[in-house]
């Protein structure tokens, strides 16, 4: 199975509250930009993807919004897939169908990988983004990129080196663009 880390990401590199739910000062940056076309997007990757790989603050804040949601609402499919969570605080995850990962990340995330289907999808996750960047368990980084920097705040590839190839690049409304990478050969 591919792993997918799918980011919305500023100019300069930030991750960080693009909803605005964290409080953090820059939070919501991404709001004047939101379009249809961005919606339809992250609803057909939940819709191609086998399950979700998330952070401990991902997952809670996905928790909180969707957990309780119906299936006609928003991104209520979240609520039936797969969802791996990555905490050493956790002791256990409520949220329907999720499951804890705890232990060696590398090796934990290679046995999800060999599971059957297409993919496991990564949204925010800043701190596990960077880890599985280290261990080279990326297949591919899908970065919604905005017209905006913001000059502070949490970084997608913060004490990370990796080399990536351009694969796909689709521009969307509002100056927005789409921007799949994957890890260059040799890499």
């Amino acid at each position: 199975m591919r792993i997918v880390a799918s980011e919305f990401v500023s100019l300069d590199n930030v991750m960080q509250d693009p909803g605005g739910a964290e409080g953090f000062e820059h939070g919501g940056w991404t709001m004047p930009y939101w379009s249809d076309e961005i919606g339809k997007l992250k609803g057909q990757e939940l819709f191609d993807c086998d399950g979700l790989l998330l952070g401990r603050t991902t997952y809670e804040g996905f928790a909180g919004a969707w957990a309780s949601m119906t299936a006609d609402e928003g991104f209520a499919q979240m609520n039936s897939l797969p969802k791996y969570v990555v905490s050493s605080t956790l002791d256990k995850a409520e949220w329907n169908n999720s499951h804890l990962v705890k232990g060696d990340l590398g090796e934990k995330v290679t046995k999800l990988k060999q599971q059957a289907g297409s993919m496991l999808l990564i949204a925010g996750s800043s701190l596990l983004v960077q880890e599985l960047t280290r261990h080279n368990l990326i297949d591919e980084y899908r970065l919604v990129m905005y017209p905006v920097t913001l000059g502070a705040g949490k970084r997608l590839f913060d004490g990370c080196h990796t080399s990536l190839e351009l694969v796909e690049q689709q521009p969307m409304s509002k100056g927005v663009i789409l921007l799949t990478y994957r890890p260059a050969a040799g890499a």
